[in-house]
């Protein structure tokens, strides 16, 4: 069955989460993607264990669906096969730092030269301009100039490292994907590509919304303990339970807040939701008393019928069974490997998982065979 994404061609230089988490997605709905590699490396990934075959597990999930070539692309062969391959490509997606494309020889200039309708996407930590684009950086350095991870934690305590990539995912490879599908309507109208220049610094101040307008405004310091979504109300909390587990609350609109009393047994509490911080306090501790008379599994027993936006903590290997998450497909298998679904779902055209991960440079000689009888029969060699 055709793709949504069928008959686009990406050439992936990325490596590890970023780059790779984009174009699995552009793969995963149908889009040829060809992984640049280097000859004898390639991309780091492939050996962070754990390992399912001569892949680790998180190169198989992050690569499904794409072809892998190597290229020396410090030598002049390895350019210019790189080169013949790009004039026939839709898409370059690249993560080196900016000017290194360029020193190559295989930048956006030299690119668009040679394919007009070339669509360019370069991934970094903080974007081609600016006085930090030079600097090296991994996700937590980019929440740490972002301010988020100053508002992780406690106040007055060690901020919380978060366990997932924010700035990876949320930051670099979402936007991506957004820009390089925006790049692709645009070329339809004016068969022209462009650079799409993307920082993850950038995009994870994007998900300042709920502050920094209000710091647009007021003009005040973010205090942790007053951010109605960071820990401030006791009706936006998280509870352990009897048995060492722990239970999310995220009554925020008065009807689930009033149900989740109600549940209780603290009607008093009702009218007090958004009472100042000190009064919030002693919410949270009575609540607390409360949440520690019974285990998890009894209070999702409570709560089973009721609607006041009660959650239980999950462990990964819980999430892997949970029966929303089966029934959504977010655990495949695939030729004995296990894969992380699809979290954008079509109706007509959905992605799916076509083959797994490849070895490295497992393609090479097919598609350079291919482009070089293109060349033979324009007479270009």
């Amino acid at each position: 069955m055709s793709l949504t994404l069928s008959g686009i061609r990406v050439l992936d230089l990325t490596r590890l989460l970023p780059g790779p988490y984009a174009t699995m997605l552009l793969a995963d709905f149908g889009a040829e993607v060809i992984k640049i590699e280097e000859p004898n490396v390639g991309d780091y990934a492939r050996v962070t264990p754990p390992m399912v075959d001569e892949n680790s597990a998180l190169f198989h999930s992050l690569n499904r669906n794409k072809k892998s070539v190597t290229f020396d692309l410090k030598a002049t062969e390895g350019k210019d096969n790189f080169l013949k391959l790009a004039e026939t490509a839709d898409v370059v997606v690249e993560s080196f730092r900016p000017g290194v494309m360029d020193r190559l020889g295989i930048g956006y200039e030299t690119l668009k030269d040679i394919n007009p309708g070339l669509i360019f996407c370069a991934i970094t930590g903080y974007g081609q301009t600016g006085p930090y684009a030079q600097f090296s950086g991994h996700d937590i350095n980019y929440l740490s100039y972002a301010g988020i991870l100053h508002l992780m934690g406690k106040t007055n305590e060690k901020p919380t490292v978060p366990s997932v990539q924010i700035a990876d995912i949320g930051g670099g490879a979402y936007p991506a994907l957004v820009g390089i599908l925006l790049a692709l309507l645009e070329k339809q109208q004016t068969g022209r590509g462009q650079f799409i220049d993307i920082s993850m610094l950038d995009g994870v101040i994007a998900w300042l919304q709920t502050m920094l307008p209000e710091y647009f405004v007021k003009k005040q310091s973010i205090q942790k303990e007053k951010l109605p979504l960071a820990g401030r109300n006791a009706c936006y909390e998280v509870y352990e339970t009897k048995d060492g587990r722990w239970l999310s609350v995220g009554a925020l609109e008065p009807k689930f807040w009033k149900a989740f009393c109600e549940e209780i047994g603290k009607e008093a509490f009702i009218p007090l939701q958004f009472a100042p911080i000190a009064e919030q306090h002693r919410l949270k501790a009575e609540i607390q008393a409360v949440i520690s008379e019974k285990d998890l599994s009894e209070w999702m027993d409570v709560f089973q019928d009721r609607e006041a936006c009660v959650a239980p903590l999950l462990t990964i290997e819980e999430v892997t069974l949970d029966p929303q998450v089966l029934e959504r497909e977010m655990v495949q298998s695939v030729n004995d490997v296990q894969h992380i679904g699809f979290p954008i779902k079509l109706s007509e055209r959905p992605a799916s998982i076509r083959s797994v991960a490849p070895r490295l440079g497992e393609h090479t000689d097919d598609i350079m065979s291919a482009i070089r009888k293109q060349y033979k029969g324009c007479d270009r060699e």
